[in-house]
């Protein structure tokens, strides 16, 4: 045994025994193999502040969603261990203010992670998504509505899990034409945010033929010069509406509109009927099921940033079981034609589109302790998939990343 020592013999002769009987295979040890999903989030974010969360307004954030990507991973674990992934875990990481980000992205790349959700504002997805250009990282934005990150601020390795802001002013604008509730009364706030969605909402309406009977500013002030301006009675007044439609971005004015308007007429938008990704009264296609999962995990419902979170942690689990060699290139390819598509327990599969990387999905209309319908509405059709009426379909998008 030319080569072979002393010491090495033995291990050698046990060695070609097992190859001889086809079970080399059984001794040799395999390589462990991970996966890490980075969860990059911002400390100074201010919708997550304490005074923020205790108000639970139905358009924002439940909570951190970490514990949701969490989830996503443990309920993956079956399909991960069949591809070959011994562990998964999320790592996460806090950027102190939107100048650390850059930082921390170079940080969760050098712990070899290529999977990126985020958990950040529109100017945090803007600067995570311009450092990690040329590094081979995927990123999932799962908390900002922002439109212009789906146009003017896409990129091609970016996608999105929360719906646009353009997707659910769709949705409510669908539900309204159905119940031919077609004269809105639109009250909205006085602040960037707040032009944002109307600006999103006056798409909507003429996208799908409502006519506002007007537009009224509201403010909220302790300015005695002001005061008339935050008054429900007079800005409800003088018009003949059938619905009332309220874009209130802070959430303030929204909680106090119900049942104080001039015309006893429903309330819409920000408070009363709201289009939500997700809702803890969803009752059909598993989601009982996924939001007891969740809440056992967080001690807390289950929201819409919260599903958002957890469909991109999925999605990346998925992704990987699929063609755990599969590279950068060829999970974008995956991703955005739509060769992949996810259970997101809203009753039909979900895919992201080509154009600007939006998950299309089902949106739910909530009030309070339950659901109205959901979005897209029956009847309201599409050449390819009715989930497309909602939010800008290609040929409307602005996204020109390639």
């Amino acid at each position: 045994m030319y080569g072979i020592s002393k010491m090495s013999r033995s291990a050698f002769v046990m060695w070609s025994v097992m190859a001889a009987l086809g079970l080399a295979g059984a001794v040799a040890p395999l390589a462990a193999r991970e996966l890490p999903v980075g969860f990059l989030s911002l400390a100074d974010d201010e919708r997550y502040a304490i005074q923020a969360l205790e108000k639970g307004y139905p358009a924002a954030p439940a909570g951190r969603a970490i514990v949701a990507a969490k989830l996503a991973l443990d309920d993956a674990a079956f399909g991960l261990q069949a591809a070959g992934f011994d562990t998964s875990r999320v790592i996460p990481l806090e950027a102190a203010d939107l100048a650390g980000i850059p930082g921390a992205i170079d940080a969760l790349a050098r712990q070899g992670v290529r999977h990126i959700v985020l958990e950040l504002p529109a100017a945090g997805v803007v600067s995570a998504t311009t450092a990690a250009r040329g590094k081979n990282l995927i990123l999932f934005n799962a908390a900002a509505p922002e439109d212009a990150l789906r146009a003017a601020q896409c990129a091609p390795h970016l996608l999105h899990t929360l719906p646009s802001q353009a997707m659910l002013s769709d949705a409510l604008a669908q539900w309204l034409v159905s119940r031919k509730w077609t004269r809105p009364l639109v009250l909205h706030g006085p602040g960037p945010q707040d032009a944002l969605l109307l600006a999103a909402f006056n798409r909507s309406a003429k996208r799908f033929g409502l006519k506002p009977v007007a537009q009224r500013v509201f403010t909220l002030s302790n300015d005695p010069r002001e005061r008339d301006l935050g008054n429900v009675r007079l800005l409800t007044a003088n018009a003949d509406y059938e619905v009332v439609v309220v874009l209130d971005a802070a959430g303030e004015f929204a909680r106090a509109l119900p049942y104080r308007t001039l015309l006893a007429r429903p309330v819409v938008g920000s408070n009363g009927l709201s289009p939500q990704a997700w809702s803890n009264w969803y009752e059909r296609h598993g989601a009982p099921q996924l939001n007891r999962r969740f809440f056992r995990l967080a001690n807390r419902a289950m929201g819409s940033y919260d599903w958002a979170a957890w469909l991109a942690t999925r999605a990346i689990a998925d992704l990987v079981s699929q063609d755990a060699k599969a590279g950068f290139a060829q999970q974008l390819k995956s991703l955005k034609q739509g060769e992949l598509t996810f259970d997101g327990y809203k009753g039909q599969a979900v895919s992201f589109c080509a154009w600007d990387g939006q998950l299309r999905q089902p949106l739910l209309l909530v009030h309070g302790n339950g659901i109205a319908e959901l979005a897209p509405v029956e009847g309201f059709l599409h050449p390819k998939s009715v989930l497309d009426t909602l939010g800008f379909d290609a040929a409307e998008t602005g996204c020109k990343a390639p």
